[in-house]
């Protein structure tokens, strides 16, 4: 079934709102990002576990259990006004960083709100010779907010069990 002029333009508008994200997040515009959040925004990357595959369903922690971050939007802001400040040695000398999203979704649309789930690679080099690469999968609820998409939940989904980088100073 080809899909309608409407579906269509609604995959367009939100690779779009990702694919401007992942700019602002490179180009360090880290208060121009949180304005693309909802004022309830929830922020959330479990922890993943290696499991055997008949307890998959307990791969990743839950909602309320340990977590990567597990962050609303005032948590975000306390973040993003640190990293401003120049007093957050994990981030200074700042990290240069690329934020490659694909494999952009529309799983379902709900009134204003749309759930969307993206794969991302997050390239990070730092100082002389760190280098970090993440990757994984967002699933994301977009809500319609004076006719702009902006992000109400993101769930990040990291494919690695075992973080070995330094920090985890930044977004996703």
């Amino acid at each position: 079934m080809a899909p309608t002029l409407e579906a269509m333009l609604l995959q367009y508008e939100v690779e779009q709102l990702y694919y401007a994200e992942a700019a602002l997040l490179d180009e360090r515009r880290f208060s121009d990002w949180l304005a693309l959040f909802t004022p309830d925004a929830h922020y959330w990357m479990p922890i993943r576990r290696t499991v055997m595959a008949s307890d998959l369903e307990n791969e990743f922690t839950k909602p309320g259990a340990m977590a990567l971050f597990d962050d609303d939007k005032t948590l975000l802001e306390t973040r993003v006004k640190k990293l401003a400040t120049g007093y957050s040695w994990s981030e200074d000398p700042p990290s240069r960083t690329r934020h490659i999203i694909t494999n952009v979704r529309v799983l379902e649309q709900n009134g204003d709100e749309i759930t969307v789930e993206a794969n991302f690679h997050l390239y990070r080099t730092r100082l002389e010779a760190d280098e970090d690469s993440w990757i994984g999968r967002r699933r994301d609820v977009l809500r319609r907010v004076d006719n702009e998409l902006r992000i109400a939940e993101r769930s990040v989904f990291l494919e690695q069990t075992l973080i070995k980088s330094r920090n985890l100073s930044n977004f996703f």
